[in-house]
C-alpha cells in the first residue's frame, strides 16, 4: 500500500487536469497491487484431522511448497475441501512461510435408520437417499434426503407426509442418521376437469390418461395417485389421441394440479386448445435419389386423400416407406414428410419427400437406466444394430415397441455425435416398472365346463429375470371345478422375433354335464410376425380325457334321474352302458364315456391379421383368425378341425363413446379314416348365441347333447357408457342380437332318438352390462330368444368374465 500512497502524493502535487489520464494511471496501477499478497508457501501444515490423511488433504488444495500462494489460492483450495464432503468445516490461514489448514471431520454414518414407515419398505427408501453406512455424514445432504422420501411418498399418493431427520451420536466417532416419518393419509384425486374440450367430453378425456378421479376400487387398481411424471404422459397420451382423431393444431393450454392440504386432495385441471379438425387433401411421394420412382411405392402408404388425419397413419407410413427403400438398396435414403394445411377447407397434403440422406453409421447403442431388464432385451427391439446405416424412422418404432414392452414408465431415445463425424450414438434412456402381478379374483358364471362360484389366483411376470419372457402361474376353484395352468412365452426364440413357448394344463369338472370331465394336457407353440399386422402360428398339442368317475356310470331311470338306493347313487359297469339307459339317455353318449380316456395327438396352425388399436378395450381395427387342427400323430382321434373367426370394431360416435362391433365364425371337423368321436364334435350354446345355454343348441339323441361337425354364428354388438354413472368404475352398457347354427353329425348310423341333425337358425337379442373390474372383465347378459328348436335349452341370464373378441 506504500507504493499506492506514493503515487496518489505525487499526483495530486502535479495537479493533473485530465481525468482520463489519471483514472488510467490508477487502474495501471492497481492491477498490479494483487501481487503484493502473493507470499511464498514453504511448507503446508495440516491440523485437527483424525482419519483423512494429511498427505490427502495437501493433495486437495493443489498447493505445493515452493509456490506463490494469493488469498484466491487458498479460497480456492478451502473450497475444494469441501467439495471432498469430508469435513464439516474449513479454516486456512497463512503464518510466515506456512500454510495452515485447520479441519474438522464429518463423523462417520454408523447405520441409517428409517422409523414410522409401513407404507414403503426399508429397502426402497435406502434406495432412495444418497447417506450411507460408512460414508461421512454429511448434513446437507442428509436435508437433500429427507425431500427425496418426501417425494416417494408422494409417488404412492401420500403427499402430507412429514419427514425429519435427526443424528444420534455413536461409538468410535460414529453418528446414526435416523429418518423419522410420519406417513399420513393418502392423497386422493378429487377430480379431473378439462377446459376447452368441445369435440370430446371429460368421460371420453378421462379415459384416455391414466390418472383416475378416487372412487369406490381405487384401493385395488391405485391409479388416482397423483404424479408429476404421469401427468406429463397424460399430457402426451392427449396429444396423441387428439393427433390421431384430425386435430392437428392440438394443444395444451395448461395442466394444473391444484393440492387442498386440508382436504388431503387433489384438484386437476387440464385446460386444451383443440383446434379444427383436418382431412387429408393430396398425397405425393417425390423422390429426389436416382433409381427410386414414387408411384410404384405408393401400396406402402396408409394415408388417403379425404380419410381423417391421423399422425400415427403418418408415422406408419414413413416406416413402410423407409423400409421399402432400404430393401431397394438405398440404406442412407430418407424419407421426410411435408405438410401443407389449408386452412379454408381444412385439409393438410403431404408429401413424402425421398432423399439420399447423409452417410452416417451407429456406432454403438448405449442402454442407461435399466437395473433388472438385460441389455439385449432392449437392444433387440432395434432394426439397426452397431455398423448398421443410421435411420432416425427405425430408431423411433424401436422407441415405441420398447414402449409396448410395459416394461418401463417412460423411455427416451436420443443421439450423440460418435468418434468421427459420420459416426452417431445412439443412447436409450428407460426408467423400469413393475412387471409381476399378483391377481385373486372371483366371479360367478353360467354356463361352460366351470359353472358357479369360481375364484382364481394367479401369479404372473412379464420380464422373468430381466430376460423379457412371459411366465403365468394360475389355480382356479368353484364349487365343482379345479383348474391348473402354466404358461411360459420367449418372444424371442434362437435371437429371432420368434415367439415360442408352451402351456400345461389340468382341469377337472361335475357341475355343468351328467357326467365328470377330466382334461389333462399340454402344448408347445411358436408364432412368427409376417407383417406389423399378420402373425402365422403353429403348436404341436397332447391331451388326456376322462368322461365319467372312477366307480363307474350312475344308473339313470327312464326320465334321466338318478337311481338311489338306501341313500347312495347305484352305479353299473360300462360293460352293461350299451344295452340299459345308465348315465345318460344317449346310447352315443354312454359308449364314449364308457371308452375314455381318451388321448388326442394333434398339430394345428393359424393366420392372424390384427389392426385392433387396443387389445383390452378396442375402438377401431379388424381381429380376424383362420386355422386348422389335425390330429393323428398317435393318440386315439383322428380328424381335422376348421376354425375362423372375425371381429371387426369401429367408433360409431366420438361424442358419446359408441363402439360398434361386428363378428363372425365358422368351423368344420371331419374324421381321417374311422368315425368321428362323438367328443370330437363341436359343443356350442351361449358362446355362439346369447340366450341359450351351455350345449344348448344343435344336435340331440334322446334330449342329450351330442354335438355337431358345423356351426356357423354372427353377432353385432353396440356398446357406451352407462348415463349418470361415472367412468371411473368401468361399467358400460351392450345391445346385442345373435345367430347361429350348430348342425351335422358323423357318428350316428342306426341310432334312435336322433334330433337336429340339420341346419336349423337360431337367434336371439338382449342387452348386457360390463365392468372392467379390478379381477378381469366381468358381463351380465339378459338375451331373449327369438328363433329356436323345441328340444333346444334356453337361459335368458348369464354371467361370466367378459371378452371383446
Amino acid at each position: 500500500m506504500q507504493a499506492g500512497s506514493k503515487l496518489l502524493n505525487a499526483l495530486s502535487a502535479a495537479a493533473l487536469s485530465s481525468t482520463v489520464l489519471a483514472a488510467s494511471v490508477i487502474t495501471i496501477e492497481l492491477g498490479t497491487m494483487p501481487q503484493a499478497f502473493a507470499a511464498v508457501v514453504n511448507r503446508i501444515e495440516v491440523r485437527g484431522n483424525q482419519r483423512v490423511d494429511a498427505e490427502t488433504v495437501r493433495n486437495v488444495t493443489q498447493i505445493r511448497a515452493g509456490q506463490n500462494v494469493s488469498d484466491a489460492d487458498v479460497d480456492a483450495a478451502v473450497t475444494r475441501l469441501f467439495g471432498t464432503g469430508l469435513f464439516s468445516d474449513v479454516r486456512a490461514r497463512q503464518s510466515g512461510g506456512a500454510l495452515i489448514i485447520e479441519v474438522d471431520e464429518n463423523q462417520i454414518v454408523g447405520e441409517v435408520i428409517f422409523q414410522g414407515n409401513n407404507k414403503i419398505k426399508n429397502e426402497q427408501l435406502a434406495a432412495s437417499v444418497q447417506t450411507a453406512t460408512r460414508e461421512p455424514y454429511n448434513a446437507s445432504t442428509a436435508q437433500a434426503d429427507v425431500d427425496a422420501i418426501r417425494a416417494a411418498y408422494t409417488r404412492i399418493g401420500r403427499s402430507d407426509a412429514v419427514v425429519s431427520v435427526r443424528t444420534v451420536p455413536a461409538e468410535g466417532n460414529r453418528v446414526n442418521v435416523v429418518f423419522d416419518i410420519q406417513e399420513g393419509d393418502r392423497t386422493r384425486i378429487e377430480s379431473i376437469n378439462f377446459v376447452g374440450n368441445n369435440a370430446f367430453g371429460d368421460g371420453r378425456l378421462k379415459e384416455v390418461i391414466s390418472l383416475r378421479e378416487s372412487g369406490l376400487f381405487s384401493f385395488l387398481q391405485r391409479n388416482d395417485i397423483y404424479d408429476e411424471d404421469r401427468l406429463r404422459a397424460d399430457e402426451e397420451a392427449l396429444r396423441r389421441f387428439y393427433f390421431n382423431r384430425g386435430y392437428a393444431d392440438f394443444r395444451i393450454v395448461s395442466s394444473v394440479a391444484e393440492l387442498d392440504a386440508a382436504k388431503n386432495q387433489y384438484f386437476i385441471t387440464i385446460t386444451v386448445d383443440e383446434g379444427e379438425r383436418y382431412a387429408y387433401g393430396n398425397i405425393n411421394i417425390d423422390s429426389t435419389v436416382p433409381g427410386i420412382d414414387g408411384e410404384t411405392l405408393r401400396g406402402e402408404l396408409k394415408t388417403k386423400t379425404g380419410d381423417v388425419y391421423s399422425a400415427e397413419q403418418v408415422e406408419n407410413s414413413l416406416v413402410d416407406l423407409t423400409n421399402a427403400v432400404a430393401n431397394r438398396g438405398y440404406a442412407f435414403a430418407q424419407v421426410t414428410p411435408r405438410g401443407d394445411r389449408d386452412f379454408a377447407n381444412n385439409t393438410i397434403s403431404i408429401d413424402y419427400v425421398i432423399d439420399q440422406g447423409p452417410r452416417a453409421y451407429v456406432e454403438r447403442i448405449e442402454v442407461r437406466g435399466n437395473t433388472k431388464t438385460r441389455d439385449y432385451v432392449i437392444r433387440r427391439e432395434f432394426d439397426v444394430s452397431e455398423g448398421d446405416a443410421f435411420n432416425q424412422v427405425l430408431v423411433q418404432r424401436a422407441k415405441k415397441r420398447l414402449e409396448a414392452l410395459r416394461f418401463f414408465k417412460t423411455v427416451n431415445v436420443s443421439t450423440a455425435p460418435g468418434s468421427q463425424p459420420d459416426r452417431v450414438v445412439v443412447i436409450v434412456q428407460v426408467d423400469e416398472q413393475s412387471t409381476g402381478e399378483f391377481s385373486v379374483g372371483g366371479g360367478y358364471t353360467t354356463g361352460g365346463e366351470n359353472s358357479g362360484p369360481v375364484a382364481e389366483v394367479g401369479i404372473t411376470e412379464r420380464n422373468f429375470l430381466g430376460r423379457g419372457q412371459f411366465v403365468k402361474v394360475s389355480a382356479g376353484f368353484g364349487e365343482d371345478t379345479r383348474s391348473y395352468n402354466l404358461s411360459f412365452t420367449e418372444p424371442y426364440f434362437l435371437g429371432r422375433r420368434l415367439a415360442a413357448g408352451f402351456d400345461i394344463y389340468r382341469t377337472e369338472n361335475s357341475s355343468s354335464t351328467a357326467y365328470d370331465i377330466t382334461r389333462t394336457g399340454g402344448s408347445l407353440r411358436l408364432a412368427a410376425p409376417i407383417t406389423e399386422d399378420v402373425t402365422a402360428q403353429i403348436a404341436y398339442n397332447y391331451k388326456e380325457e376322462t368322461f365319467g368317475d372312477d366307480q363307474g356310470v350312475v344308473v339313470r331311470d327312464a326320465l334321466g334321474n338318478p337311481v338311489v338306493s338306501n341313500g347312495a347313487f347305484q352305479y353299473a359297469t360300462c360293460a352293461n352302458s350299451v344295452t340299459a339307459p345308465i348315465y345318460t339317455l344317449s346310447p352315443i353318449i354312454n359308449q364314449a364315456i364308457c371308452d375314455s380316456p381318451y388321448t388326442t395327438s394333434s398339430i394345428s396352425y393359424a393366420l392372424t391379421y390384427n389392426t385392433l388399436d387396443s387389445q383390452q378395450d378396442p375402438r377401431d381395427g379388424l381381429f380376424a383368425q383362420i386355422g386348422q387342427e389335425v390330429a393323428g400323430l398317435g393318440g386315439d382321434a383322428n380328424f381335422v378341425r376348421t376354425t375362423a373367426r372375425a371381429s371387426w370394431f369401429s367408433l360409431l360416435s366420438e361424442e358419446y363413446d359408441l363402439v360398434g362391433q361386428l363378428s363372425g365364425g365358422g368351423g368344420n371337423v371331419s374324421s381321417l379314416g374311422d368315425d368321428l368321436r362323438v367328443f370330437d364334435n363341436f359343443f356350442k350354446g351361449q358362446d355362439i348365441v346369447r340366450g341359450f345355454k351351455y350345449q344348448g343348441l344343435g344336435p340331440r339323441q334322446n334330449g342329450v347333447a351330442i354335438g355337431g361337425t358345423n356351426y356357423v354364428n354372427a353377432s353385432a354388438e353396440v356398446t357406451f357408457p352407462l348415463p349418470l354413472v361415472s367412468r371411473d368404475f368401468g361399467f358400460r352398457g351392450a345391445a346385442f342380437a345373435d345367430a347361429g347354427s350348430l348342425w351335422g353329425l358323423d357318428n350316428v348310423d342306426n341310432q334312435l332318438g336322433i334330433q337336429g341333425e340339420d341346419f336349423a337358425l337360431r337367434a336371439s337379442a338382449g342387452v348386457g352390462l360390463i365392468w372392467a373390474s379390478p379381477f378381469g372383465p366381468l358381463r351380465v347378459n339378459y338375451a331373449a330368444p327369438l328363433a329356436k328348436e323345441d328340444y333346444d335349452r334356453t337361459q335368458e341370464f348369464s354371467f361370466g368374465f367378459s371378452s371383446r373378441f
